[in-house]
């Protein structure tokens, strides 16, 4: 999360201007090269036994994450898996009241820490986070039944703008991007467009909204992006009813054609 915020305007990704107002901790420009990161995790089958519920990932020592596993996930009924990045200074636990609506929807939860206090490319580059992230989902796909045409990446606050940063990145590997009250998105040299999902409160005290998604879903709907996208009455939070729409809308994604 960040309270004093810099200002970066008109980036071209792939030729098309998609000017969003990206919000960043250090000073930089328009025409600093931009950072990369690429996904390379591989669908397969689970390797582990299946156990339903909460586990930790076992990946990390001091900052690890958790797994959550909805009831009836089989070999029949493979669910969604639903990537959760949390803000800056909090750790995975913050979305594990999101879990009993995740079992009810059927949607499996991955929810890592971050390397440091937060994402690697909100102040720096993409890196060890990325790299994190791979492990983490390849441990997911070992755990649980998972459908590779529902996989989706999303955030709340710095993780949700590490999350739209990372799926333009890595749409052959996604399926969509949920954002909660995200603040910019890094620029990319290549794009590829997937669906996005974002909510912001109109009251946000630490991502004011127009400064952040008033200018950031524009950006993405000019750039050809289909964008699911809803304002509420409310602070930097994400609120049940806004979790429950977006574990709907992961369920609701599937292969193109």
């Amino acid at each position: 999360m960040r309270r004093t915020p810099v200002v970066i305007t008109s980036v071209v990704l792939v030729g098309i201007a998609l000017s969003a107002f990206a919000l960043r901790r250090d000073p930089v420009t328009a025409e600093a090269t931009p950072p990369e990161g690429t996904l390379s995790f591989t669908p397969h089958a689970p390797s582990q036994t299946v156990e339903t519920g909460l586990k930790p990932l076992g990946l990390g020592a001091e900052r690890d994450g958790f797994l959550f596993v909805p009831k009836g996930n089989e070999p029949t009924h493979p669910a969604p898996l639903l990537v959760l990045l949390h803000g800056a200074t909090q750790r995975a636990r913050l979305f594990e009241r999101i879990a009993p609506m995740a079992d009810s929807a059927g949607v499996v939860i991955l929810a890592p820490d971050s390397r440091g206090m937060t994402w690697d490319a909100v102040r720096d580059a993409f890196g060890p986070d990325v790299r994190f992230i791979d492990r983490a989902v390849m441990r997911a796909f070992d755990r649980a039944y998972i459908d590779s045409c529902r996989v989706v990446l999303g955030g709340f606050s710095d993780g949700a703008s590490y999350a739209l940063s990372l799926g333009i990145r890595n749409a052959r590997h996604l399926r969509g991007v949920v954002a909660f009250s995200p603040g910019f998105i890094i620029p990319a040299h290549e794009i590829g467009r997937l669906p996005v999902f974002v909510r912001h409160g109109t009251r946000d005290e630490i991502l004011p909204i127009d400064n952040a998604s008033r200018a950031i879903v524009p950006a993405l709907r000019s750039a050809g992006f289909i964008v699911d996208y809803a304002e509420f009455d409310g602070p930097h939070t994400v609120r049940p009813a806004d979790a429950r729409d977006a574990l709907d809308w992961v369920n609701a994604r599937t292969c193109p054609n």
